[in-house]
């Protein structure tokens, strides 16, 4: 009873003294080891990364519309760009949960408004026929549109977080992490597709829950799929990439 009184006094409780005399090392954890990753230098990717885009060409991708053909867009000077009326790209191969990075450009001079101002998107996974789950890219420096259909939105579902928009002419980056829906064989959803967004290195969407695909009209619904390419949007705005990548989680 004394030393309990004296532990007491001493404003320590008989679990805080056991704690205490405890061996840290028992709660350190040595194995194993996270596997090493080089991170990615300026214009470049991690060791561990998928090369979508490096500079060169447009091997990585192909026509939405037909994908036994190339992806018909411009490339030089290191970065390739929409050619307006040829139609979407899309990866040549399918992904489900991915770590993907992306840079992106609308022209320097724009003469539309709204939605007709540097319009593209990003289909994090392409369902076929023009649909998918799109973040969108637009100049919202100083052009009003729907908060939902603006530059860094999850289209008609998300609106983003901030304004993290650059000037037109400007390189921007998106950064997302996409965990990809899953359905149970009956094609029920068990869980929605989540997107965690960075534009320009600020936080836009922050694990933010799928309704189901992006539409221009009516409501977002699911549909079962499996792992599916990855689709750039063309709009008929000469909107640039370059320095895409990504990693397979």
């Amino acid at each position: 009873m004394l030393a309990k009184a004296m532990i007491a006094v001493a404003g320590l409780s008989m679990a805080s003294l056991a704690q205490a005399q405890a061996n840290p090392k028992d709660t350190e954890v040595w194995s194993p080891e996270p596997a090493r990753v080089t991170p990615a230098p300026a214009q470049g990717a991690p060791s561990d990364a998928v090369v979508l885009f490096g500079g060169k060409d447009l091997g990585a991708w192909v026509s939405s519309g037909a994908p036994d053909k190339p992806a018909p867009w411009l490339v030089a000077d290191g970065a390739f760009t929409v050619r307006g009326g040829s139609g979407d790209i899309q990866t040549r191969h399918s992904f489900s949960d991915y770590q993907l990075h992306l840079e992106w450009r609308v022209p320097a001079t724009l003469s539309g408004s709204g939605q007709a101002r540097g319009n593209s998107g990003v289909f994090l996974a392409s369902t076929g026929n023009g649909s998918g789950y799109e973040i969108q890219i637009l100049d919202c420096v100083d052009n009003k549109t729907y908060v939902n259909g603006q530059a860094a939105s999850i289209y008609k579902q998300h609106v983003p977080l901030v304004n993290a928009c650059a000037r037109g002419g400007e390189w921007q980056t998106y950064d997302v992490i996409w965990t990809a829906p899953r359905f149970a064989p009956d094609g029920a959803l068990l869980s929605p597709g989540f997107v965690t967004a960075l534009h320009n290195g600020v936080l836009v969407q922050n694990h933010v829950a799928l309704q189901g695909e992006s539409l221009h009209v009516g409501k977002p619904s699911y549909r079962k799929h499996g792992a599916l390419p990855i689709r750039l949007q063309d709009h008929g705005d000469a909107v640039s990439f370059r320095n895409v990548w990504i990693r397979p989680l």
